[in-house]
């Protein structure tokens, strides 16, 4: 166990550096939300263009991967929404929220950070294949279903409102550019590839400590209920279902461990722009990444300890 932590407290540790130092005020919100918009809107991206584009896609689009982390993630996705309406009652939007809520795993800043810590760069083959779909499936589910709740029995303008806030998505455009040079198999200059090197590397400790400051503003106050039970969804159901279909599937040790620990991991912050995209659920959105972000250091550390 002491050794599953020595792994994951780091990545803990950037985050609560980042918390202490925004708290303390000795470093400014401004420039926390500057540095979160440098590694959301331009560092992350890069890395993802970077990954997708140097994928292997026959050897890392495994069905049987997809299928075992994206059947946890939509279970999620189900439960929350659900759960919010007929066990919380709320209303259909705040429930699609909590739905994306449990949907959306953080893949990026903890999933990525912490299989490449605990098993090594050459092993985040499959944490790329999951990503390079996370972005653009995510919000095209939440999206889809947030534009039905609030405009139901008029749904005509449905496609182009999704596509519209698709194509918006730093994310998804780095996602999408990186694929479209891996089909066509474009060459990157070398001078561009080592410019891309470097922003890549900076791209999760900038996000981290960014993550960190963030959190500084998310008070865990009121809807204790629902924010526990999806706390509890993001970061049992999730990983649970994925594990047993991985190793009903007999994934490959690499790929059950990056579908395992991406899904085991807390709601990521795209949980908190969502609801404050619409307006909706915000508080419980906000609580819920701070609560299970913390939680996710024993949970993730089982994880790690129950996988081969």
């Amino acid at each position: 166990m002491g050794a599953q932590l020595a792994i994951i407290l780091p990545v803990f540790f950037v985050i609560a550096f980042g918390y202490v130092v925004t708290w303390r005020g000795w470093f400014p919100a401004e420039g926390t939300d500057a540095l979160m918009k440098f590694s959301q809107g331009f560092a992350i991206p890069c890395l993802l263009f970077y990954g997708v584009a140097n994928l292997d896609l026959g050897q890392s689009f495994d069905p049987a991967l997809l299928i075992s982390f994206y059947t946890g993630a939509l279970s999620g996705f189900a439960l929350g929404l659900l759960g919010a309406r007929y066990l919380f009652g709320r209303s259909w939007e705040d429930a699609v929220v909590i739905g994306f809520i449990g949907l959306f795993s953080n893949s990026l800043l903890l999933g990525l950070a912490i299989t490449e810590r605990a098993y090594g760069p050459d092993a985040l083959t499959a944490n790329y294949a999951i990503l390079s779909i996370h972005a653009p499936i995510g919000y095209f589910i939440g999206i889809t279903a947030m534009e039905i709740a609030k405009n139901r029995g008029n749904i005509r303008q449905l496609p182009a409102k999704v596509a519209k806030a698709m194509f918006k998505n730093s994310l998804v455009i780095g996602i999408g550019l990186g694929m479209i040079v891996n089909l066509t198999g474009l060459i990157i200059p070398q001078t561009l590839d080592d410019a891309l090197s470097l922003i890549t590397r900076a791209a999760l400790p900038t996000a981290l400590f960014g993550l960190g400051g963030v959190l500084v503003r998310y008070r865990p106050e009121g809807d204790m209920k629902v924010i526990f039970y999806i706390v509890a969804v993001s970061l049992i159901a999730h990983p649970v279902i994925t594990y047993s279909l991985g190793r009903g599937f007999d994934l490959s040790t690499d790929s059950l461990r990056s579908a395992v620990v991406t899904g085991a991991m807390a709601p990521g912050i795209n949980a908190y722009v969502f609801a404050n995209m619409y307006g909706h659920a915000k508080r419980v959105a906000a609580s819920a990444v701070l609560i299970a972000t913390i939680t996710s250091i024993v949970t993730a550390t089982v994880w790690l300890q129950i996988l081969p």
